[in-house]
């Protein structure tokens, strides 16, 4: 008996261990006493991240960015792991290091740096192959986590119905039991009181006609405007691009702050003003306060995403011009070196025999390496975005609450309930910005391995930086819905930019030629003959021959397809048996009204017996079912 109340109370014990191990669970705990679970699941979502960006950082690290340091050439050995003669004096400096350039462009932080030998170290440790396979791994293990996410919330939801009985899960349900603060919990109740009156006029406002045509010519011309607007975001983005590969042709000691991050500020200045938009046109429109929501979240996500591929397609523009250039400065490489040889063999005189040539490697000309370049990008728009959000929240929360809190004594209104007032924590807004930057990283990372260890520290830092913002600066919403846990809607933002950010970074592996002379692909017509050079060097013939007819065209083709007959059939089948719970619920419903209007109550005495009636219509067999009358006792 002792024994077991010890393995009791030690098991309670490690259960509070390792509830104490989860990060940052204290503070989300907090922010959920005093803003309620709609606004810690932002956080949630946050940490949830930052766990799958860990996972992407120990593969990036661990079988790229380790195995390069330990065992593959120093720095300075080779051309692509050398600063360029011409840029050692401001190499160090610190605009061209926080422009990703000099010092940093050359290192393990960027695709150009890593060496194309087939094996490195003593370990003859195969960094291309790890290079290509680490890059498909990311890929893979993203989908496959989202997807684990989202099958794990629809098993969660129970598949409820939410139309039944509406206004009785609104009255039993509705109330946040984790709020501890009583200003969050005056707005819990006039948010359920809203809801109940939103209820109520959404049941009358079938029987009131509305002016129909009215209706249709102000939502097309906010559809209209926000066409606009997006079309004139991708523009000023794809100018951007333009006017940044002019200035890239100039001395970079010419050009100023703004001309050197003008691409970066207009992307992350456009994602914080459009919305702003977005959300003026949708008072002409007149939707419903969570359709219209879901409207400006997905305008938003499409002005994001659209000019995420605006961005990607002026790249191709210069990746592109890129390698054409690199043509060029292949062919003169080649005079370059004849000519160098030539005068070395001049200098020495007759037969007399001198040191072997050398050419410094800061003194060899190399090609523009266009996927550093594209990783650089990626970069840069990483730490961009950090920082204006950064500051948008200082400026936007932090100062506009001191000047609410310490001017509001001596104003002519009440500046804490009229304007300007507190800011309200934009959970949408926060989660579509994670999303954003996080189909960023996806792309990025193939070029930049340092890029998912960024976003770590990005993510952490944005961990204690907006839990401090929240809990000093911002009120809770209004109006509360779930961000993470409750549906899947985030999540199916998150595959579907996790699909569109992986499908560039696909094509540029599959299509385009790597750089001659910089990257672990180097000397290949493309990236993924790595993998037939793995095979025909260190696999046995017979299981190389094995492997290539399993990768035939033909065979893949009917893998496919069988795997697209599967998930049809597999569809098909879950659609029949929700279609039969559906059923099933339906004559639950029915039930008790048949049974109070058809079942006559039974008066045999104390045994308290009734008689279930009940029909069938249904036919078996071409018969149908007669009544049928069942006694059942109701004591015993």
């Amino acid at each position: 008996m002792m024994m077991a109340k010890k393995w009791a109370k030690f098991l309670r014990d490690f259960e509070n261990f390792k509830a104490a191990c989860v990060p940052w669970e204290n503070k989300i705990k907090a922010i959920e006493s005093q803003f309620g679970s709609s606004v810690a699941s932002y956080f949630l979502f946050l940490r949830w991240m930052y766990g799958v960006n860990m996972v992407l950082f120990i593969l990036t690290f661990s079988l790229i960015m380790l195995p390069e340091y330990l065992w593959g050439l120093p720095y300075g050995s080779l051309p692509r792991k050398t600063v360029p003669r011409a840029e050692e004096a401001s190499a160090a400096n610190f605009g061209v290091l926080y422009d990703f350039n000099g010092l940093a462009q050359y290192s393990i932080l960027f695709y150009g740096y890593y060496d194309n030998k087939r094996t490195i170290g003593w370990m003859n440790f195969r960094l291309p192959l790890s290079y290509f396979l680490v890059g498909i791994m990311s890929i893979g293990y993203s989908f496959l986590v989202v997807l684990k996410a989202m099958t794990k919330n629809i098993g969660d939801d129970g598949g409820g119905d939410d139309n039944t009985f509406n206004f009785s899960w609104k009255v039993f349900t509705s109330w946040d039991y984790l709020i501890g603060n009583p200003e969050t919990a005056d707005n819990k109740f006039n948010s359920i009181t809203m809801n109940f009156k939103e209820a109520i006029i959404e049941e009358r406002a079938a029987q009131v006609e509305e002016n129909v045509h009215l209706i249709r010519f102000l939502r097309f011309l906010a559809n209209f405007f926000v066409f606009l607007t997006l079309g004139g975001s991708g523009y000023l983005i794809f100018w951007a691009v333009k006017r940044s590969q002019e200035f890239a042709q100039q001395d970079p000691d010419t050009l100023g702050w703004w001309e050197k991050n003008e691409m970066n500020m207009v992307m992350s200045l456009l994602g914080m003003f459009c919305p702003t938009l977005f959300d003026l046109f949708a008072e002409l429109e007149d939707y419903h306060p969570l359709i219209a929501l879901k409207w400006l979240l997905g305008r938003i996500f499409a002005l994001l995403l659209g000019n995420l591929y605006v961005f990607i397609l002026a790249l191709m523009d210069e990746i592109n011009n890129k390698i054409e250039e690199e043509k060029l400065v292949k062919a003169n490489i080649t005079l370059w070196e004849a000519n160098m040889i030539k005068a070395y063999n001049a200098s020495l005189s007759g037969n007399s025999t001198g040191p072997p040539f050398f050419v410094h490697p800061a003194d060899v000309p190399r090609g523009p390496c266009w996927e550093t370049m594209v990783g650089q990008e990626f970069v840069r728009l990483t730490v961009s975005d950090v920082l204006t959000t950064y500051v948008t929240i200082l400026v936007g929360d932090f100062l506009r609450a001191c000047f609410v809190r310490f001017c509001n004594y001596c104003w002519c209104w009440d500046l804490e309930y009229g304007y300007p007032s507190y800011t309200e924590f934009d959970i949408s807004g926060n989660v579509l910005a994670l999303i954003f930057n996080q189909g960023m990283i996806w792309m990025g990372s193939f070029f930049a391995p340092s890029l998912p260890g960024i976003n770590i520290l990005r993510l952490h830092t944005s961990m204690y930086f907006q839990c401090w913002a929240v809990m000093c600066c911002n009120v809770p919403e209004a109006r509360v819905f779930k961000a993470s846990r409750s549906n899947n809607f985030y999540l199916g933002m998150l595959l579907l930019i996790l699909f569109l950010s992986t499908m560039p970074v696909l094509y540029m592996i599959v299509s385009l030629p790597p750089s001659f002379d910089c990257g672990p692909f180097s000397g290949k017509n493309r990236m993924f003959e790595v993998i037939g050079e793995t095979l025909e060097h260190d696999f046995p013939s017979w299981m190389a021959k094995i492997l290539r007819q399993l990768s035939n065209p033909g065979l893949v083709i009917a893998v496919v397809l069988v795997m697209a007959l599967t998930i049809y059939y597999l569809n098909a089948t879950a659609k029949g048996q929700k279609a039969a719970n559906l059923d099933l619920k339906k004559k639950m419903k029915q039930l008790p009204q048949l049974v109070a209007s058809s079942v006559p109550r039974y008066a045999g005495g104390p045994e308290g017996l009734f008689t279930l009636l009940f029909k069938t219509s249904h036919f078996w067999k071409g018969q149908e079912h007669k009544h049928c009358e069942v006694a059942v006792p109701l004591f015993p």
